[in-house]
This record gives C-alpha cells, sequence and structure tokens, in this order.
C-alpha cells in the first residue's frame, strides 16, 4: 500500500473513531447501531462505554500508523498481493 493510501485511510478511521469521541457519535450510536458499526458486544454499552472503547482503538490506531509509516511491511497489503 502506498503512503498516501495508507495515510488517507487513517485519517478516515481517525475521523470515524473523533466523530465518537467528540462529536455526539457515541449518543447516536448507543444500542443496535453500535452492534452494526462497531462490534456486536456492544449492544448492551451506555455513550461512555463506547466514548472509552473509541479512544482506546484511536490510539491503538495513531501507534500503528506511524509504525506503518517508518515499515511498510506491516500495512497488511501491498500492491505486489493483489497482482
Amino acid at each position: 500500500m502506498s503512503l498516501s493510501a495508507w495515510t488517507i485511510l487513517n485519517i478516515i478511521n481517525a475521523l470515524f473513531w473523533l466523530w465518537i469521541l467528540r462529536w455526539g457519535g457515541a449518543r447516536w450510536l448507543e444500542g443496535f447501531k453500535s452492534a452494526l458499526l462497531i462490534h456486536w458486544l456492544t449492544i448492551n454499552w451506555n455513550a461512555e462505554q463506547i466514548r472509552l472503547y473509541a479512544l482506546l482503538i484511536l490510539v491503538i490506531s495513531i501507534i500503528w500508523f506511524v509504525v506503518g509509516i517508518f515499515i511498510p511491511e506491516l500495512r497488511f497489503f501491498t500492491m505486489r498481493d493483489a497482482a
């Protein structure tokens, strides 16, 4: 995967988790919608639990993004795999 594609995908990912954390996404996702968009185990979680999960995933995603910048082999998908 190219650096530009890696960056764009991670920006989209970060915006999703930031929407949950900062812009009311957790409150909107409570209940069945959280099971569809996040994980089926989150169906009984309240907004604060969803926000905590989003924070943890965002931190892990940022670390993985930085690692992927410096070690391209760890980006999971390369153009060699597509051929």
